[in-house]
């Protein structure tokens, strides 16, 4: 933390320059605003593309793993799922190994998907403008700060 930052931290201040909450609110703001036109073009939502990404991933993957992936709860996760399984971009189906626990898979058009997406992070990161090792440091940093957010 700069001298600046660090002095204003420990005094307490109100100034709304001042606040790390609202650096990264408005980064993020940003950043999904960006995100909108990409998406829009291929059929999703910011959230649906996250839950998209963890498919492309895994294929298959528990509602339970997902929200863990995505930080979501599953009342916020399942309104996602309906829409994508409506887009006929999912399937949800119950597990043979254990009936309570419902597994979520890519379609065929799911899948398909992928290689359209992939121009988006590419598009993403021009727009953003960071070295390779601005892009890392702030990955770590952000990591480290929700790590330390959300611990117990």
């Amino acid at each position: 933390m700069d001298q600046g930052a660090h002095h204003a931290a420990e005094q307490g201040s109100l100034l709304l320059q001042d606040q790390l909450c609202f650096a990264l609110y408005a980064a993020s703001r940003s950043v999904t605003t960006r995100y909108r036109p990409l998406l829009e073009e291929l059929g999703l939502t910011y959230p649906q593309y996250l839950v998209m990404l963890v498919l492309w991933d895994r294929d298959s993957v528990s509602v339970r793993e997902l929200g863990t992936a995505l930080q979501l709860e599953s009342s916020t996760l399942s309104p996602l799922l309906k829409r994508l399984e409506a887009g006929g971009l999912i399937r949800r189906e119950r597990r043979s190994d254990d009936e309570r626990s419902v597994a979520i898979r890519l379609t065929q058009d799911g899948a398909d998907l992928r290689e359209k997406a992939r121009a988006v992070p590419l598009a993403i990161g021009e727009a953003m403008g960071l070295t390779p090792e601005q892009d890392a440091t702030a990955k770590h940093l952000l990591r480290l700060l929700t790590a330390n957010v959300t611990r117990d």
